[in-house]
């Protein structure tokens, strides 16, 4: 990929999957991408902690969400101050005070924009309303809806109690679940039927933090759909939390525009995803992660090189549709 599309791109291209779906398969690769991806300091690991001190400290119990109530608008505020925190202080640190200026963030054009193509013909705007007035709204409504099912009984519960081991395992599984929901609902979003409400997050060709949870409310109630499987398999109230916000956190900080947050030289956390920054350019690309190889199997990964430029160019010339 020539760089002039681009003001920076990973050190690393080609992108490459998860090493546990490469053969010949290799331990200690494998073993290195699950730790990095959680250890020593990474968004995943602060969204488990997150979620604990939320259940111990600003969460209802189980008791007072058998019949709905307040609770509910309290669920829906504290979710609401936890959005803005953080997409608005990524967005001033990055975006309005420029920090790092330019570097490390992906798009060379600027965020936000104006135009007509946006509610109220502001970017920053468009994506601030939609985020909160319906991506909080709807991450609460089935928080709510999975705590009032496990609180009379619609819902199975597991606790520390019940076994340590799968209490544990589920904040572990959460990525790879979260990878293959999101491609299958992802790819659906793209087709002619259902591509109507997701034009909305497609606004952002170049992204920002508030981006990410910027969507129509019918995506919203896909997106965050991902939670009924906690009717599936039996969970905790804290897995319930966390869930919910990895996919409402991740979509913020993943769409911030830069690979990371740089401070006297070294990268201290990192943000943005290349391989998702690509397909809000190209569209019809890496509907997935990286975690599990969804857009290989299906031909639709874009590695990031003129390889996966030319794989792009001749696929969309043999597509027979609009979207597919």
């Amino acid at each position: 990929m020539a760089r002039s599309k681009w003001n920076h791109t990973p050190d690393e291209l080609p992108l490459r999957v998860n090493p546990l779906w490469q053969w010949p398969l290799n331990i200690r690769a494998a073993f290195d991408w699950w730790w990095r991806g959680w250890f020593p300091l990474t968004v995943s690991l602060m969204i488990v902690a997150l979620s604990i001190v939320l259940w111990r400290f600003a969460s209802p119990t189980l008791l007072e969400t058998e019949t709905i109530g307040a609770w509910v608008f309290w669920l829906w505020l504290r979710n609401l101050v936890i959005v803005a925190i953080l997409a608005q202080g990524l967005h001033l640190v990055l975006h309005r005070w420029r920090l790092q200026g330019d570097r490390k963030k992906y798009d060379p054009r600027p965020y936000p924009r104006k135009g007509r193509v946006f509610s109220f013909g502001d970017q920053f705007w468009d994506n601030v309303f939609w985020a909160c007035a319906s991506g909080v709204t709807m991450w609460t409504l089935f928080e709510a809806l999975i705590l009032w099912s496990m609180a009379n009984g619609y819902a199975g519960t597991w606790s520390w109690q019940d076994g340590p081991l799968w209490f544990v395992l589920f904040f572990l599984l959460i990525p790879p679940w979260e990878s293959l929901y999101f491609y299958v609902i992802h790819r659906a979003l793209h087709s002619k039927w259902l591509y109507r409400f997701h034009a909305l997050h497609h606004r952002n060709t170049d992204v920002g933090p508030w981006s990410g949870l910027s969507m129509h409310p019918i995506e919203h109630f896909l997106y965050f759909g991902t939670a009924l499987i906690h009717f599936v398999v039996p969970t905790h109230p804290v897995h319930v939390i966390c869930h919910l916000m990895f996919f409402g956190l991740y979509a913020i900080v993943t769409h911030a525009g830069f690979e990371g947050l740089w401070l006297k030289g070294k990268k201290r956390l990192h943000l943005g995803n290349f391989h998702h920054q690509m397909h809000h350019r190209f569209f019809e690309v890496n509907y997935g992660t990286l975690e599990i190889p969804m857009d290989k199997l299906f031909g639709t990964f874009h590695d990031g090189t003129e390889d996966g430029d030319a794989m792009m160019k001749e696929r969309l010339k043999t597509r027979t549709r609009p979207l597919d």
